[in-house]
């Protein structure tokens, strides 16, 4: 996997997730430290808006040091970042009370994961409901 690979992987884990009740202004740094995938982006938010870009990220709250694996898992909510930071697979630096913010939006983005997947199952009952509530007249009109 290269770098880009793993900045677009994680830009579409990331957005979409509904930040607009935050209202503080959030900037996290990534270091991903691998050979092929190494490199930093950062994940911004900014009057209830979200932002991903590859670029390094000077003024930021905080910042995440780990391989791309541990992101990924993080990103995808398979891994907790408090336990990643306690076993020492994610090391932080900067402001920790603006860190621990990071897990609310992977939290937020969870949630909306798990709305859109049970919404097609909701829409394929209710098409099926009218597809043998159809059938059922067309047998009854015959």
């Amino acid at each position: 996997m290269t770098y880009t690979d793993l900045f677009y992987e994680i830009k579409g884990k990331f957005m979409g997730a509904d930040v607009s009740d935050i209202q503080e202004h959030l900037a996290f740094e990534f270091d991903i430290e691998d050979e092929e995938a190494g490199g930093a982006f950062y994940v911004e938010v900014k009057d209830g808006q979200l932002f991903v870009e590859p670029y390094e990220y000077y003024d930021r709250d905080a910042m995440f040091i780990c391989a791309p694996d541990v992101l990924i898992k993080i990103a995808d909510g398979e891994m907790d970042p408090v336990w990643a930071f306690t076993t020492q697979k994610l090391r932080v630096e900067g402001n920790i009370d603006k860190a621990l913010r990071l897990n609310e939006i992977i939290q937020q983005k969870k949630k909306e994961m798990k709305k859109e997947e049970k919404a097609p199952k909701k829409e394929s009952k209710e098409t099926d409901k009218e597809t043998k509530k159809e059938s059922k007249n067309k047998s009854a009109g015959k």
